[in-house]
Formats: C-alpha cells, sequence, structure tokens
C-alpha cells in the first residue's frame, strides 16, 4: 500500500504545448495593457467617451444603435397607428 504524505508536493503537470487548439495558448501572449492604458488615457485628454476609444468599437456601436433607435422608432410608430384603431403595420386594418 502507497503510504500518503501530507506534505508532498504534487507533481507538477506537463509542459503545454503552444498549437492553435490548445486552448492554453494564449500564456505567451504580449502584454497589451500598457498599449491600451495608452489609448484610453489620450482618449481621455480628447473627451472621447470610453466605449467609443478602441477600432472596433464603430463596428459594435452602429448596429446597436441601428436596433436601438430602430426600435424605439418601430414601436412609436406602431403606437400611434394603435391610438388611431390600426392593428396592422400597413393599411387599414
Amino acid at each position: 500500500m502507497k503510504e500518503l504524505n501530507p506534505r508532498r508536493i504534487p507533481d507538477a503537470p506537463p509542459p503545454y504545448q503552444l498549437n492553435p487548439f490548445n486552448p492554453l495558448t494564449f500564456v505567451n501572449r504580449e502584454n497589451r495593457v500598457p498599449h491600451y492604458q495608452r489609448m484610453f488615457q489620450q482618449g481621455a485628454k480628447q473627451h472621447v467617451r470610453q466605449w467609443n476609444q478602441t477600432p472596433k468599437s464603430k463596428l459594435m456601436l452602429y448596429p446597436y444603435y441601428v436596433a436601438l433607435f430602430g426600435g424605439l422608432a418601430g414601436s412609436m410608430y406602431m403606437m400611434v397607428r394603435l391610438t388611431l384603431g390600426h392593428k396592422t403595420w400597413f393599411g387599414k386594418n
């Protein structure tokens, strides 16, 4: 029978190989924190909103704005139509 020693240090896991299919390949990436810190501090000096400072911001914000204001406009349009007695988007009925 194997004797258990509570002070024994467990064996280290095997070293991970860098390949694109390994979920832990991000371990050896460069540290992007200083880059983003400089970018956000420069944007704050120029009075740019934080969510609008990165290059990807426009790709995410413009579809969001279209959905937000399109939904608001559609809701307002149908509220007016319902108060006038029309229960469909188009036509008299």
